[in-house]
């Protein structure tokens, strides 16, 4: 059994790699999810977002929007939660793509999180991380990579992923205010064709522009990117593949 830890800056994220999560799910193995940063109101549409792909435990850390910093008591966060669970692989956001992302503290978690899984692995700080022994993390997956080097088949877990998006009822609707200010409605509708219909109701057009989104990126991903996936989550494993022998 492989235990699985998706680390997510925000909520959405967990639903973002939900087709490889739910196919761990799917095979027995552990998942568990954790938020950095969620507004309390949302915390449980994330939950209820994650239960579809099949994961019972999420945890929210709590970190501040905006107002936390790269020092040790935030590292403590992140180090005790990982000697806690103990993941054999962690999925979390792209460094490479975090310097260019203007969302809050997206640069700033990157360094958190690879520092931190270096301290989880050393005799750091032990009592103030709840005095579990240290923990290596041996295999890292940075979801929705600049340059991915696996792609995952998730045409069996994509309708969960979809489903799953229905919970994010606050994140589909800021979406959908994010989006409007970015493009005009003429162009919306070729992305959305019933956009006039659905506009008034913010989180509905969110959730269209999500689903077509997701869509989007599994078919670059798998048969239009000729990958040999049908439908593809695309991730960059961290350091090189050690194999027993060459793979199909």
């Amino acid at each position: 059994m492989t235990r699985v830890l998706m680390l997510a800056s925000f909520g959405l994220e967990i639903v973002e790699c939900g087709g490889a999560l739910a196919l761990h799910v799917d095979a027995g193995d552990e998942v568990y999810a954790a938020v950095l940063l969620s507004r309390p109101e949302s915390r449980p549409q994330v939950r209820e977002a994650a239960a579809i792909l099949g994961i019972t435990e999420v945890e929210f850390l709590d970190f501040p929007l905006g107002s936390w910093t790269l020092d040790v008591p935030w590292k403590i966060k992140i180090v005790e939660l990982v000697r806690r669970v103990r993941p054999d692989i962690v999925i979390t956001q792209d460094p490479e793509h975090a310097q260019h992302d203007l969302d809050p503290d997206r640069r700033q978690i990157a360094l958190l999180y690879t520092e931190s899984f270096a301290l989880a692995g050393r005799d750091w700080q032990i009592e103030a991380c709840g005095g579990h022994p240290p923990h290596l993390v041996r295999t890292i997956y940075y979801m929705t990579p600049e340059h991915p080097n696996c792609v995952i088949e998730i045409s069996q877990t994509f309708a969960r992923k979809q489903q799953a998006l229905a919970a994010l009822g606050s994140q589909m609707a800021f979406s959908a205010d994010m989006i409007e200010a970015q493009a005009a409605p003429e162009l919306l509708r070729l992305v959305v064709p019933d956009y006039d219909a659905i506009r008034q109701e913010r989180a509905a057009l969110g959730l269209a522009l999500h689903r077509q989104f997701d869509l989007a990126l599994a078919l670059v991903n798998g048969l239009a990117g000729h990958s040999g996936a049908v439908m593809g989550e695309a991730y960059r494993r961290e350091g090189p593949f050690v194999l027993d022998r060459l793979l199909v």
